[in-house]
């Protein structure tokens, strides 16, 4: 394919990759299935696909259109050349509110779209799930519908002219009255009506096959509506022009429960003479408990619109009186509203996993029925899965009749992938039996275009065959897929993964201890491609700053996929594509909270660290940052952090530090503390000692609070901004609880010949002083060996605390607060969700790990738990900043915003990440995209900030980033408190 590149490379103005990378970035969409480019063109305009067309023809190459890679049915992957429209071809060209239409180009995201239209009080109809990454041209090829189909219809309802290009380089505008039709199509079509007035299905989802029926006479012989759904199969989309509808003033969602699907099934189709904008169905295997839903197994999320709010409301009630329901909710806050909304779209990621944890996959993710036989239809479903012995969780467009469910299918043996077949062929004879088509939504693709002949018979698909002919004679464009498809149990993606466990550090509990299976774990629904967030979401910061698929969660997953196969990425760990890919990742750790199906790409990057430069020499930021513990506790032990600091701010010698310590030479090195948090704690600790011992000697009872806590301390309280410890004692001794420090010396445990403890002592000569860590600078450069050493050293520190009291040890086994389990608080969120997850999966097989992650609390946990009845001070401020990632993707945020509200701190926190994100901004290389990370929430938040506005951040990296990038310092939410205590705003108990 020598010739193919250089050709293309001489011929198109756009980016070519035929490079490992690019390649490997689409061997795979959102189904089951992989196959391996030749190579990725990114055109910049139409003349770049004609000139990849002309190229690609010449030689006999396929071409593939690819949009946002979120298809569910193989349709996106190919093993020719791939055309990435996002790149370049992702504009809005014009929007024309008179007449209600948009002229988008195929690579635009929907909600750019959607954010066009809204000034003008319009939207575009159709809005999978996906519309936060899917594209216009994805939708047009699946002919895609979403949610609102049963109010806006399909995207062929709403397309009004295509522009296209053909296989051999005809330029079409394709409309109504055979406005654009290939040379032959018109007479194929005369040639055969009957067959098409009587041969499809009428029902709202019929997507299968090819809609050559909007080519008859009567429904306006509109090509551009038979293309939609053609799946890139007939030509190549370069432009379209698309109609908009009016978008309600306001909307109200009723959510109505039923005892379960089969009940909510029956109930939908009822609801349509309403007329709702929605009506979804879900059931109870894919709610999260804390939902906040009403009573019932399953759901319908109807959505009404109105000129006001009051109408909306009022025809949402209506519903709610018409419905025969468990319970019901209406909802007319629009962020309730989104975050009901957002449960039913991350369903596509949920549902891939069983509530056990089990795998389970798309194949037959969109049957759809006409909708008053929805509930016999699903009934009938459910013998199947049972004769099949599969299980999977139906949810989707109750109002269309069209079901989503991801099943249990074995793609991993020789067996299962035999009874997916088997299970395939019975589930199409059902649907047709049902009135209804293989595909309601998603298109066939490879995954469901062999089953057609069931839906259409032998003849009918004849007749599309010939159609394909007529449009692309050579068959170039997206072959195997509608006509002469490859087999649906043909090209898996799981094929090619190893069969045997791969030797790996973390233990993977989620995953059964297979790092495969956490990989599949990305199933491509691509939600880390979303190109803007709001409120608390983080995934993916490093996607949105680049805008490359390389540096976004799935495209990370991909080339991890791709190591695993080895067929592609042929050097395993060693791989620099996998390691260039992975060099991006903030470790921020969003995706394991806000992908769908919790991908945990900062310990796949750890992971893959590790491996990559064992007995290698590292990056110089892998020893100076890495290792950042070992060099300031020996800048500790020497008491020399004035020298250090000294040194630093010479000009020269700090330039020639971040040299030689790998550092950004943009960033300025944050000054040691002259007094640790330690010696301070150690100092405090001796004078109160003596307090109460001369209290005891006037015959005064010592003032000691009941509750006692460990403060941690970890590496950037100890060393970096004690002020934050200092405080966090100020507010938690004002709150009733004692502070202690940890021990620094290891223990000498006794135990009995049944476990039980005997006694604990120390023997200061034999034992060497250490200090407990988390093992977070360790961790995020992958230095996986020296964590497990420095988590096993903690463990051993603070073993007393951690070994499993007898029942007879505790007044009640519950109480966390037991001075048998005593809390550690940790202020720096990285380092306390380093001890809640990646300890335990680090160290799987030490009991004492998830004991102690268990023991492990925020600043805010811990005042909310042992002293619940104590009052912050009022402040009455407003506040902004930025809530930490790892906070919120592992620790949550509840408590904090509970304590600010009790503190009369007003605002939201921002999302994303700050863009330091620890060792990550401080590396060569990282500045820019560090800085961008920075100023998609953060920086802004701040600027914006009224005058008198609190600036909050927990984690250091925050705190140092606004100081660094904007000048401002930031607090920790201790320290604000701290603050108001001493100047007298004390708080209270009820």
């Amino acid at each position: 394919m020598v010739d193919v590149e250089a050709e293309l490379r001489g011929a198109v103005r756009g980016e070519v990759g035929f490079d490992v990378t690019s390649r490997a970035l689409v061997t795979m969409d959102a189904s089951n299935y992989r196959r391996v480019p030749v190579g990725v063109v990114a055109p910049r305009d139409a003349d770049d696909v004609a000139a990849v067309l002309e190229v690609c023809r010449a030689h006999g190459v396929p071409v593939v259109a690819r949009g946002g890679g979120t298809s569910i049915a193989g349709q996106a992957t190919g093993t020719g050349v791939v055309l990435d429209f996002t790149r370049h071809m992702n504009r809005v060209l014009d929007l024309d509110a008179a007449t209600r239409t948009a002229v988008v180009q195929p690579g635009l995201v929907l909600d750019r779209l959607q954010e066009a239209a809204a000034p003008h009080g319009l939207r575009f109809g159709p809005d999978p799930a996906t519309h936060s990454r899917c594209t216009l041209g994805g939708m047009i090829g699946n002919n895609s519908c979403g949610s609102h189909s049963v109010a806006w219809g399909t995207t062929a309802d709403s397309v009004r002219e295509l522009s296209v290009l053909t296989a051999r380089g005809q330029r079409l505008r394709l409309g109504q009255g055979w406005a654009g039709a290939p040379e032959g199509l018109r007479a194929l079509v005369e040639g055969d009506l009957a067959r098409l007035r009587t041969g499809f299905p009428d029902l709202p989802r019929r997507i299968s096959g090819y809609a050559l029926d909007a080519l008859l006479p009567e429904k306006g012989a509109d090509v551009a509506r038979s293309f939609c759904g053609s799946e890139g199969t007939l030509g190549i989309l370069t432009e379209a022009v698309v109609r908009l509808v009016e978008s309600p003033r306001a909307r109200a969602l009723a959510v109505l429960g039923y005892g379960d699907e089969g009940a909510a099934a029956e109930a939908a189709a009822g609801l349509l003479p309403f007329g709702p904008l929605t009506v979804e169905g879900m059931a109870a295997d894919l709610v999260p408990s804390s939902a906040g839903l009403p009573r019932g197994g399953a759901w319908l999320f109807v959505e009404t619109g109105g000129e006001t709010a009051a109408e909306a409301r009022a025809r949402a009630e209506a519903i709610v009186a018409a419905a025969d329901t468990v319970d019901a909710l209406v909802v007319t806050d629009p962020a309730g509203q989104r975050a009901l909304w957002r449960i039913r779209e991350d369903a596509s990621g949920t549902a891939t996993r069983m509530p056990d944890g089990s795998e389970a996959w798309p194949g037959w993710e969109d049957c759809a029925v006409p909708p008053a036989r929805l509930g016999a239809y699903l009934r009938d479903f459910r013998g199947l899965l049972s004769a099949h012995g599969l299980r999977g969780t139906p949810y989707g467009h109750f109002g269309d009749g069209c079901i989503h469910v991801r099943i249990d299918f074995d793609l991993l043996t020789e067996a299962g992938v035999a009874r997916f077949r088997r299970f395939s062929e019975e589930l199409a004879d059902l649907v047709v039996a049902h009135g209804g088509s293989l595909s309601g939504e998603h298109g066939d693709g490879q995954a469901r275009a062999e089953l057609l002949p069931a839906m259409y018979g032998a003849e009918t698909v004849a007749l599309f065959e010939r159609a394909k002919g007529v449009w692309d004679p050579d068959d170039l464009l997206n072959p195997g897929m509608l006509v002469r498809p490859a087999p649906l149990d043909a090209n898996l993606r799981f094929a090619v993964l190893p069969r045997g466990p791969v030797d790996v550090a973390f233990g993977y509990p989620s995953d059964g201890g297979d790092f495969a299976a956490a990989v599949r774990r990305c199933v491509g629904v691509a939600k880390c491609r979303t190109t803007s967030v709001s409120g608390p979401s983080v995934m993916c910061p490093s996607f949105r700053a680049t805008g490359e698929e390389e540096h976004s969660t799935r495209g990370r997953a991909r080339l991890l996929h791709e190591m695993l196969a080895g067929d592609l990425v042929t050097d395993g760990w060693r791989s620099t594509e996998v390691k260039d890919a992975l060099d991006l990742c903030l470790s921020c750790k969003g995706c394991r909270s806000d992908c769908p199906v919790g991908v945990d790409m900062a310990t796949y990057k750890a992971e893959f660290l590790h491996h990559h430069y064992a007995d290698r020499r590292r990056p110089a930021a892998h020893y100076s940052m890495g290792r950042l513990p070992v060099w300031l506790r020996l800048v500790e032990r020497t008491r020399t952090a004035r020298l250090v600091n000294a040194l630093a701010s010479v000009r020269p010698l700090a330039a020639l530090a971040r040299r030689l310590g790998g550092i950004a030479p943009e960033r300025t090195i944050p000054r040691l503390a002259t007094e640790t948090f330690g010696r301070w704690q150690r100092r405090r600790q001796h004078e109160r000692v003596r307090g109460w011992m001369a209290d005891m000697r006037a015959g005064r009872r010592p003032d000691v609070p009941a509750q006692r806590v460990f403060l941690w301390p970890d590496t950037f309280t100890e060393y970096l901004s004690p002020s934050v410890g200092r405080a966090a004692v100020r507010v938690l001794e004002a709150a009733g609880v004692s502070v202690a420090e940890l021990p620094d010396r290891r223990w000498q445990v006794h135990l009995s010949e049944e476990g039980e403890l005997r006694g604990v002592g120390m023997n200061p000569r034999r034992s060497r002083r250490t200090r407990a860590c988390c093992g977070l600078t360790y961790l995020s450069t992958g230095q996986l060996d020296r964590a497990r050493a420095v988590l096993r050293d903690t463990l051993d520190l603070l073993v007393p605390f951690l070994l499993e009291p007898g029942p007879d040890d505790l007044d009640d086994p519950d109480d966390r607060t037991d001075p048998v389990a005593p809390l550690f608080v940790v202020l720096e969120p990285s380092c306390a969700a380093a001890l809640r997850t990646d300890l335990p999966e680090l160290l799987p097989d030490d009991p004492r790990a998830a004991r102690l992650a268990g023991l492990v609390v925020t600043f805010a946990e811990a005042l909310e738990r042992l002293a619940p009845d104590w009052r912050p001070p009022r402040l009455d401020r407003p506040v902004t900043g930025q809530t930490h990632c790892h906070q919120h993707a592992v620790l949550g945020d509840a408590p904090d915003r509970r304590l600010r509200e009790a503190a009369g701190l007003t605002g939201d926190l921002t999302g994303g990440c700050c863009g330091l994100a620890g060792n990550f901004g401080f590396e060569k290389g990282h500045f820019g995209v560090s800085k961008a990370c920075a100023e998609e929430q953060l920086l802004p938040a701040v600027r914006d900030a009224e005058p008198g506005t609190l600036i909050l951040a927990d984690g250091f990296s925050c705190r140092t980033q606004l100081e660094q990038l904007a000048g401002v310092r930031a607090r920790h939410l201790a320290e604000v408190l701290a603050e108001a205590l001493e100047e007298g705003l004390e708080g209270e108990a009820e």
